[in-house]
């Protein structure tokens, strides 16, 4: 692949904005989706973890073939680019409609939230793959390609912890749930539209290097990214703790009001978990210019599974060893968004250079659709813990029985805590490509 001049800080910056849209949309629904079904619509526990899982699951298939649309596009306006203001745009629309159908009776108002999710999981394809796509063709240099998710992993972190942290803050403000969850939605959307049109206007002066679109249909590429061992490798390792913190995720509302006792508590411990990232972020990339991006990702997966662990002792009695934790978890977090991603350009640049043939949307659509059945798998997994611990879903006020308030604890912290630490036996088989010219 040719070389490409040092991006400037604009075009850093600008790229790094889409990051406030795929950082709100992968959070909130993680985050308040479930407790919306189980404890606002009164649908059960299984089949609200049916509910959240389905529609992601639909990317899974999706993310590929849009990936190979954007592969093939020949817009004067840019190969992506057209992609993030359109299906930006879109993904907000349907997410303030998200929240906003029926309250009842449950299957009338649970077939409502099945259909807008889907439409926003489409929305979300198109505007995900081709942005996570751009990288490897705005440069063909490994440290600069460090440098751009530094920046992308920061503004991730701040829209994360925006979105995550004042959403609930949003619902709780006014005394209806359904009113507050209406104007969560349309609060969102707003962000999600202003990180998209951002991302757009941003990279308005991105290079673009020139490589033909690969021959062959989408079967025969998805055969040909299947057959590179690093990229397997690579992207086992994110699935696996996409479903870790899938899982912690969902259960921040859970442990906020059921084991520390109050709806403020989830966004501290959200803050706990995000805030880290704003100040160990750059650290990680100087971390990667000493020791490798493998190296550093080993680190910080170590970060996750420690954090995670000591999170099982949340308790009302215990705050002071919960937040702590969840900073750790944090500082790991960090790590875990900048190495893989960085590492993912890197894959998809040798295999052009070794081919002369673009399959970046290829590679990120498989990518996408890894890390979003992880995010899914991840929430559902934690509804199945709660349905085995016996939680009751209500509209009202529930006392949850011993055993429902373990079953939390645990799916919070161990089952993502294990799956974490297996990841790391799939870490070790990752590459760290230093030259990827020449891989």
């Amino acid at each position: 692949m040719p070389a490409a001049p040092p991006l400037t800080a604009g075009v850093r910056r600008g790229y790094a904005l889409g990051s406030v849209a795929t950082g709100t949309f992968g959070t909130v629904p993680g985050l308040l989706l479930l407790p919306y079904l189980t404890d606002t619509l009164g649908i059960t526990a299984l089949v609200a973890g049916l509910i959240v899982f389905g529609p992601k699951a639909w990317d899974v298939v999706l993310n590929p073939i849009s990936g190979r649309i954007s592969d093939a596009s020949t817009s004067p306006a840019g190969r992506r680019r057209p992609f993030l203001l359109v299906g930006g745009l879109a993904l907000a629309v349907s997410f303030a409609l998200l929240f906003a159908g029926p309250t009842g009776p449950p299957w009338v108002a649970g077939t409502y939230v099945v259909v807008l999710f889907l439409i926003c999981a489409t929305a979300y394809s198109f505007f995900q793959v081709p942005y996570v796509s751009m990288p490897a063709e705005m440069t063909s240099d490994y440290a600069e390609r460090t440098r751009l998710m530094t920046w992308r992993v920061v503004i991730l972190a701040l829209a994360i912890l925006l979105s995550g942290a004042t959403a609930p803050i949003v619902v709780n403000a006014f005394e209806d749930e359904s009113t507050g969850h209406r104007v969560m939605g349309l609060y969102i959307a707003t962000i999600i539209a202003i990180g998209a049109f951002g991302a757009w206007r941003g990279t308005r002066a991105a290079p673009e290097l020139p490589v033909d679109t690969a021959d062959g249909t989408l079967v025969d590429q998805l055969r040909l990214v299947r057959a590179d061992p690093a990229f397997r490798a690579l992207l086992s390792t994110f699935v696996l703790q996409s479903i870790g913190i899938g899982a912690m995720l969902a259960g921040v509302a859970y442990v906020a009001d059921d084991l520390l006792g109050t709806s403020v508590a989830a966004t501290i411990l959200f803050a706990a978990f995000v805030a880290p990232a704003l100040i160990v972020t750059p650290v990680w990339e100087r971390f990667a210019q000493r020791r490798g991006k493998k190296v550093g990702y080993q680190l910080s997966t170590a970060l996750l599974v420690l954090g995670a662990l000591f999170l099982f002792a949340a308790r009302q009695d215990a705050t002071w060893l919960v937040y702590p934790a969840a900073a750790v978890v944090g500082v790991g977090y960090a790590g875990a968004q900048v190495f893989p991603l960085a590492m993912l350009p890197d894959i998809a640049a040798a295999d052009a250079v070794r081919s002369g043939q673009n399959r970046v949307g290829v590679f990120t659509g498989v990518w996408t659709a890894g890390e979003t059945l992880g995010l899914a798998v991840g929430p559902g997994l934690f509804a199945v813990i709660l349905a085995i611990g016996g939680y009751v879903s209500s509209t009202g006020d529930v006392t949850q029985s011993g055993r429902a308030l373990t079953a939390i604890a645990l799916g919070f912290s161990m089952v993502p805590a294990a799956i974490i630490a297996l990841s790391a036996l799939t870490l070790r088989r990752c590459i760290d490509r230093r030259e990827p010219d020449h891989g």
